[in-house]
């Protein structure tokens, strides 16, 4: 019997990871527990000493030896003239058989055999060990997950539930809600993925984990995993913009001027960027390089669109950008994607012309900043005009005109939005 309990603590604790104290400490508590449901009555001798809740029993004592196995079961028993309790009571005359000068008023320890614990009571013990062994677990599994959160972590795909996908993460499930799902991904079951971890709560019966694929920070630590210098620190992500399933854009800082920041993160021959772009299901990904100029910045954010002038106000957290006339679709991007990363990139509102536009706009022009005497004049000197996109189509403008002015249009509102 010894041997098994030995046999079955060492398998909990290998693979529930639980200690061998905390084991033994159930065992001992469900003893206890035992005897007090076959010998007391109606609750007598027990107490509930401890500010958390745990059952101490206060006239039994159970000893076991971490080494071998072996336990003890005691009944604490006070020596009287005469029992009126056999419970917590033993007669001088019995103690002193074997224990020689015992006095009326001393307690003794009594041995008591287990294998005399009724069927109910040995089923309680058990039922307290399984409840301990559960309690412990999920406590482990919250405190592990727990150091998690705001990480990424691999799971695979379990099945559909209300609400989402169940993510099997090895010890425990999480919830991958429809609104963290990438739209258009089809996530199948045995499907492995990363996740990022958005909250660990603790429940009554579980922790419940929520997870994301749609958080910008996934793809920051998707590049923390692929790349060293990010890992080390030579490389900073300074800011993440992202439309999930469809692009990223990423800005880089290097802390060390030997080293470029775009090109450690790119790889050789795209194999960093690639090992992302693959997890990420074929998502793009733009990496651009951080500036604290924000005209620099902004000039950066908008690639691959070259620019001919970017004007920031800092202040006003906004910026007026001049593009050749070539450029100007791909500046703002499909449905005003490109503008729309970029002012979430750089926290500025973009106002985006191309060169010909720019001619008649107030403000796209850096000598509509300076008076005739070379004095600068400052941004408030210049009302804005038409410095918003246009919500509707200009009918008098010709077909290529109309979708250059609905892109812009989609690209102020979400940049605004953005802000």
């Amino acid at each position: 019997m010894n041997n098994e309990l030995m046999e079955a603590i060492e398998m909990l604790e290998r693979e529930k990871d639980i200690s061998r104290d905390v084991l033994f400490d159930a065992i001992e508590t469900s003893l206890a527990a035992a005897y007090q449901n076959h010998f007391s009555k109606s609750g007598i001798g027990y107490a509930d000493r401890s500010e958390g809740g745990n059952p101490e029993y206060t006239n039994v004592r159970v000893e076991i030896d971490r080494q071998t196995g072996e336990y003890h079961v005691y009944s604490i028993k006070e020596v009287v003239e005469e029992v009126t309790d056999p419970v917590l009571q033993i007669s001088l005359e019995e103690a002193s058989k074997s224990i020689k000068d015992i006095e009326v008023g001393q307690s003794v320890d009594v041995p008591v055999q287990s294998k005399d614990f009724s069927r109910i009571a040995t089923s309680t013990a058990k039922n307290s060990i399984l409840q301990k062994i559960r309690e412990e677990e999920r406590s482990i599994i919250l405190n592990q997950f727990m150091g998690k959160e705001r990480d990424i972590v691999t799971g695979i795909v379990q099945r559909q539930v209300r609400g989402g996908l169940s993510i099997n993460l090895g010890k425990t499930d999480a919830l991958l809600m429809e609104n963290e799902m990438v739209p258009g991904e089809n996530l199948r079951p045995n499907d492995r993925v990363k996740v990022f971890v958005l909250e660990v709560r603790k429940t009554p019966k579980a922790p419940k984990i929520h997870v994301s694929r749609t958080h910008p920070e996934l793809v920051k630590k998707l590049f923390e995993a692929e790349v060293a210098e990010v890992q080390d620190g030579t490389v900073e992500i300074r800011a993440i913009s992202r439309e999930a399933g469809s692009r990223t854009k990423m800005a880089v800082w290097s802390n060390n001027p030997d080293v470029d920041p775009v090109g450690a993160c790119v790889g050789v021959n795209g194999s960093r960027v690639n090992m992302v772009v693959d997890e990420l299901r074929g998502e793009k990904v733009d990496i651009v390089n951080w500036d604290d100029n924000p005209a620099i910045l902004i000039e950066n954010a908008l690639s691959p669109a070259k620019v001919i002038s970017v004007i920031a106000d800092a202040d006003e957290r906004s910026a007026k950008v001049t593009v050749p006339d070539n450029q100007l679709s791909l500046a703002i991007g499909k449905e005003g994607q490109n503008a729309r990363l970029a002012a979430k990139l750089t926290g500025f509102k973009i106002d985006i012309k191309s060169e010909t536009q720019a001619k008649d706009a107030p403000g796209f022009r850096l000598e509509d900043y300076y008076d005739e005497n070379g004095e600068f004049l400052g941004d408030e000197y210049y009302e804005e005009e038409n410095g918003e996109y246009y919500e509707e189509e200009a009918a008098s403008e010709d077909a290529a005109t109309e979708e250059t002015e609905v892109a812009e249009e989609a690209a102020s509102e979400e940049t605004e939005a953005a802000e």
